[in-house]
């Protein structure tokens, strides 16, 4: 009778490294993290987005805040994985359930409970729960690239133009949340490099075929 074994990772030696690097930043600000007191680093990147972007356009970035929120994010994730489950792509549907809510548990169960920071004052929305890591910019790397991943796998001809276009709606969403206060800046870099080091991990899981010996 045939024995199966789940797949094992293909961590190539540039997966471990981009890994290793993700988890020595965010090392490296939860060294210098003040629960109570934000880095006048953080302080002065909000201060000075806050006197630059202003009128129309800082209308427009609220509103992408605001689109960008966990209500449209949940409706794009049920229809990514209603389309992967439509076309029939097992592996990718697996990958992309695990990559999306394991990162979900990641941020908001295990790190940001145990980080406890403040967000910043005077935000222009009402926005609650922890700040450290930033679940808003983990979570939009994970779900965006690995669906750049799955798509690009199957349209290679697409491999670019989708890559461009999730970094530049990241980029975007970024700015918008910096915006309107709703993170510091060491919040997004770390749970950016969060959101990378899983998706590494992830995608190294999803390019192994399972094993299947006698």
């Amino acid at each position: 009778m045939p024995r199966l074994s789940l797949p094992r990772p293909q961590l190539r030696w540039i997966d471990a490294l981009t890994v290793l690097v993700c988890i020595a930043l965010v090392t490296a600000l939860a060294m210098n993290l003040d629960p109570k007191q934000p880095p006048r680093f953080d302080e002065a990147v909000l201060d000075w987005i806050g006197e630059s972007i202003r009128g129309p356009l800082r209308a427009v970035l609220v509103q992408v805040y605001r689109i960008s929120g966990v209500g449209f994010t949940f409706v794009l994730v049920l229809a990514a994985l209603f389309y992967v489950s439509f076309k029939r792509w097992w592996r990718d549907l697996a990958m992309l359930v695990v990559a999306t809510g394991g990162i979900l548990l990641i941020v908001d169960r295990l790190l940001k409970p145990f980080f406890d920071r403040s967000r910043p004052h005077e935000k222009l929305l009402e926005v609650d729960g922890r700040s450290f890591p930033s679940g808003h910019a983990a979570g939009g790397v994970v779900f965006y690239f690995a669906m750049v991943t799955i798509l690009a796998a199957h349209h290679p001809r697409l491999r670019w133009p989708l890559t461009i276009g999730a970094g530049l709606w990241v980029a975007l969403v970024w700015l918008s949340t910096l915006v309107v206060r709703a993170h510091w800046p060491s919040d997004l870099i770390a749970g950016g490099a969060v959101g990378l080091a899983w998706l590494t991990v992830c995608l190294s899981i999803w390019r192994s075929p399972a094993d299947s010996s006698p």
